[in-house]
């Protein structure tokens, strides 16, 4: 999981910042459920959303410019030492920082999920035209609800897959 610059723009996309606070919730919840390593790159301290101060403070913190990360040794190591294949960025600006690191990770060989419900972008009509974008690369969006059964239901845990699906009641 890795979040970019998550508090950029939050007075821009204040509308939808309850959406976005109960999507915080049910992810820091399910990052721990399923023990999930996470990255916090940029502007990501957070602005007195508590659910969401818990879940940047309990991930590494780097302080990049996103769109360098993948020139990054910490940030490429990590994942390496990890064995990530895939990967689910959510934050802000969808259209530059998200769209472009999102690319590099496919060209790199990685798996990328975008958690529509986190992102942010910085000028609403262009979200389309990225989801086209990125479509053509594999990348598709989908929603941290939908990610969390996902995950439960690929393990076949049936404790974890009652538990998710009580989560999300």
């Amino acid at each position: 999981m890795v979040l970019i610059n998550l508090s950029r723009g939050e007075r821009l996309a204040s509308a939808g910042l309850g959406a976005r606070h109960s999507s915080f919730s049910l992810l820091q919840t399910g990052l721990e459920m399923f023990a999930v390593a996470s990255i916090a790159i940029g502007e990501c301290q957070p602005a007195g959303i508590e659910v969401r101060q818990q879940l940047v403070h309990s991930m590494m913190h780097l302080d990049v410019d996103a769109l360098s990360i993948w020139q990054d040794h910490r940030f490429t190591d990590n994942l390496a030492s990890a064995q990530t294949s895939i990967i689910f960025f959510a934050g802000s600006w969808f259209e530059e920082e998200i769209f472009i690191a999102a690319l590099q990770a496919a060209e790199r060989g990685y798996d990328v999920r975008l958690l529509s419900d986190l992102i942010a972008a910085r000028v609403d009509g262009d979200r389309s035209l990225v989801l086209d974008r990125l479509a053509l690369h594999g990348i598709l969006p989908t929603t941290v609800r939908q990610m969390l059964l996902e995950w439960a239901v690929c393990l076949d845990d049936a404790l974890l897959k009652q538990k998710v699906q009580q989560l999300l009641s």
